[in-house]
This record gives structure tokens, C-alpha cells and sequence, in this order.
């Protein structure tokens, strides 16, 4: 299998190196932001690649703006910005070919419908990572955790097994990506919004690190819990069934902060701290809307919302 990873980022490099260095196959970039294309060019068409801080070194790859690429990939991977993707889908739509897959694991909800514009449903495949990454700079980045640290899950939007989807799935476990199929859509999507609901969302408000959120002892049960509980009734209302209970998801958060990666900042911290828009508003935001629109209530989650907003508004006084 052929892949086109677009958006390198932090995600977008790990994917793409990872497959490219560990399972061998073709794994190239197409980088819509033009400083983050400009930079890795100049480094030579590589981008450095360290792990827990340590091992900064130099790695080769072959990076393209959406208008350059010439190449057939028989799969898309998308890893942009909810609020950057239509953009880049807009300047890719003249490579886009029936044939294709387009794969997106990314944060948040909203970008499903804009795939949907360009690739047929049975060519669509959402997913989420538990992996943890950080972006130090554009063509920069920082692997988080020990190899093969991490788990991401898969499913087709048809929610039908595929030979395609089970080849991803050899390329993917040959890149220590760790992958599982599912065949249950919207509860592969929703897992990973939902946890990110707490971690990022919490951890920018307060710029801290996952693990630092355990400091207040009160913090699974009385912020993550109410936070979980109205995620889970305003999808249980629209019909959604999550891969975990309520329970398993408030433990993730305890395991994933304590055990797991508790030393990382979230993605979305990363984004507050380099004075980035946030994604705030396809997570807590995505999830207050949905409650409003099947009658329950979402409280906590819209004032987290406005909460970050507020927290981005602020970093104007702190200059």
C-alpha cells in the first residue's frame, strides 16, 4: 500500500516515518501550511526525530504542497486541524481519485462530513491514536514514549470488514502503530472526543500536564466524571454506542494520566501555548451541541468551552 500523509504535524510525522522506517512502504507528505513545508525543505527534505526528548537526529522524506504532489497513493491519511482541513481538501480535490481510501484520525468531530464531499462512503475510514506526540517546531518532532507505545483503533464508515482496511491494518502493526478494526463507527470516533474532552481541554485550561491533573484528589470524580457522564447521555440519546462504559473511560483518564503518559502535554495545550486556535470547539463544543439537539443537558461541557475561548483570549495580557 501506497500512502499520502497530509499534514505534517505531529501525528502526520510519527505516521508517516513509522511507516515509512519500520514497515517499509511508501509514505510521503503533502504539507498544506507554507511555513511548515518551507522549513522541512530547507533542512533538506528531512525533519529531526527524537524520542522522549533524547536521540534528536535527522531523518530523509519527501514532502510536497498539495499543488506540487503528483503522486497515486492508494491511501489519504489526514491529520490536520478541523478548522485547516476543508482548505487543504479544496487544493487536493484535482489528485483525488475514486480508487482512493482517505483515513483520518484526527481530533475532534466535524471533518467526517467534509471527507464525504470527495470520497465515496465505502472509501472512508475513521479512527482515533492514543499516541502520544509532541510538535517542538515545524519538521520537528518529538516521539513520546518507549517504542510501540500506544493504540489506535479503526473502523470503515460502512462499518463493513474490508480487504483494504485489513491490509492498512498489516502496514499499520508492521509500524508498531498498534491498530484495531471495530466495526463500530461513530463509537471509535467518540472514544477518543470524549477522553480528549478532559485531558486536553482541562490540561490547556490550566496549562499542565496530564499527569499534574492528578494533583487535585478530586479530579476523576468530580471534574472527569460529570465531564464523561453527559457525553455518554447525549450519544446514548442519538443512538451511539461507545467502546466503553462510562466507568472504562473515567479509569482511562486515571490510567492514561498517572500511568501511561503523565509527563505529556495535549495536543491542544500545544496549540494554546504556540498561540494556535484550539479545537475546542469540535470537542466540548461538538458535544454540547449535540446534547442540545437531543435534549439533554451539557453544561459542563459548554462552559469548558467558553472557559478555553476565555484562556485564549487571556494570552493577549500575559505578553
Amino acid at each position: 500500500m501506497k500512502y499520502a500523509v497530509v499534514g505534517a504535524g505531529a501525528m502526520g510525522l510519527r505516521y508517516g516515518i513509522l511507516l515509512q522506517y519500520n514497515a517499509g512502504v511508501e509514505a510521503v507528505y503533502i504539507e498544506p501550511t507554507e511555513a511548515s513545508l518551507e522549513k522541512i525543505h530547507a533542512q533538506g527534505d528531512q525533519v529531526w526525530k527524537s524520542r522522549d526528548h533524547k536521540n534528536r537526529h535527522l531523518v530523509k522524506t519527501r514532502v510536497y504542497s498539495p499543488e506540487e504532489y503528483q503522486g497515486n497513493p492508494d491511501v489519504w491519511i489526514f491529520f490536520m486541524k478541523q478548522m485547516q482541513l476543508q482548505n487543504a481538501l479544496e487544493r487536493l480535490a484535482p489528485k483525488i481519485k475514486t480508487h482512493q481510501m482517505a483515513l483520518a484520525a484526527m481530533n475532534g468531530m466535524g471533518h467526517i462530513e467534509k471527507l464525504q464531499q470527495y470520497f465515496s462512503d465505502d472509501r472512508i475510514i475513521g479512527g482515533t491514536a492514543m499516541i502520544a506526540t509532541v510538535l517542538n517546531d515545524y519538521g520537528d518532532v518529538d516521539f513520546m514514549g518507549t517504542e510501540g507505545a500506544g493504540t489506535s483503533v479503526y473502523a470503515n464508515l460502512t462499518e463493513k470488514d474490508s480487504e483494504t482496511i485489513q491490509k492498512i491494518k498489516k502496514d499499520f502493526q508492521a509500524a508498531n502503530l498498534n491498530p484495531k478494526i471495530t466495526e463500530n463507527f461513530m463509537g471509535t470516533l467518540l472514544t477518543k472526543v470524549f477522553f480528549n474532552s478532559v485531558e486536553n481541554s482541562i490540561a490547556t485550561m490550566f496549562q499542565s500536564r496530564m499527569g499534574e491533573l492528578l494533583s487535585y484528589d478530586n479530579f476523576l470524580e468530580g471534574i472527569a466524571r460529570p465531564l464523561i457522564d453527559e457525553a455518554y447521555d447525549a450519544a446514548e440519546a442519538a443512538g451511539y454506542k461507545l467502546l466503553e462504559s462510562r466507568n472504562e473511560m473515567v479509569a482511562q483518564v486515571g490510567y492514561v494520566s498517572k500511568i501511561a503518559n503523565p509527563l505529556h502535554y495535549p495536543s491542544m495545550y500545544q496549540d494554546f501555548s504556540n498561540g494556535r486556535k484550539t479545537e475546542v470547539d469540535y470537542i466540548n463544543g461538538w458535544i454540547a451541541d449535540l446534547a442540545d439537539r437531543e435534549g439533554t443537558e451539557a453544561k459542563n461541557q459548554r462552559i469548558v468551552q467558553n472557559m478555553v475561548h476565555l484562556a485564549e483570549a487571556m494570552r493577549q495580557f500575559k505578553k
